[in-house]
């Protein structure tokens, strides 16, 4: 069977949330109400099999006028290793680059995978002095998880901070 890879739909979240769930069971990803995947919708692209299916999701966020994020990248069980993430990743790295983003941050347990994309880990802080007093005022765990926040560290215990210059 194949696949195809479109941006989400507002009737796609339910199935969005269903296939997120057993990974945050697993602490793998952080979860989100509905109502912020309801938000966020536009940001969500997914992938479905020939019956439609959905079989993986994945988000572009963005956090600054160059920087982007990769959020919530997850594929079906009986999916993995058959180019479903590589697909949402290249779609979203293809909506970053349309956006003018040129550089990609992840918080992930997957490092091969994101290294095999082009993701580098990183331990110093990436942005300057004065757009790191802009971005800390966000709300955004996501933002937090970047700036690498004490506040997010017993969600992200373990997770990897990596980063993609396109």
């Amino acid at each position: 069977m194949s696949f195809t890879v479109r941006p989400a739909r507002t009737s796609d979240i339910p199935a969005i949330q269903s296939l997120v769930e057993p990974l945050v069971q697993r602490r793998i990803l952080l979860g989100k109400e509905r109502v912020v995947f309801y938000e966020a919708v536009q940001e969500f692209r997914v992938a479905t099999d020939d019956d439609g299916v959905l079989i993986g999701c994945g988000a572009l966020h963005v956090m600054w006028e160059d920087l982007g994020e990769v959020r919530t990248l997850a594929v079906a069980d009986e999916w993995l290793h058959r180019g479903v993430g590589h697909a949402i990743l290249s779609d979203i790295e293809s909506a970053a680059s349309a956006l003018g983003l040129t550089r990609l941050f992840c918080l992930t347990f997957e490092t091969e995978f994101f290294s095999r994309h082009g993701f580098a880990p990183i331990e110093d802080d990436i942005v300057s002095a004065d757009v790191y007093s802009q971005l800390v005022r966000s709300q955004d765990e996501g933002i937090a998880e970047f700036l690498d926040l004490s506040r997010v560290k017993p969600n992200t215990l373990g997770n990897t901070r990596m980063l993609k210059a396109m």
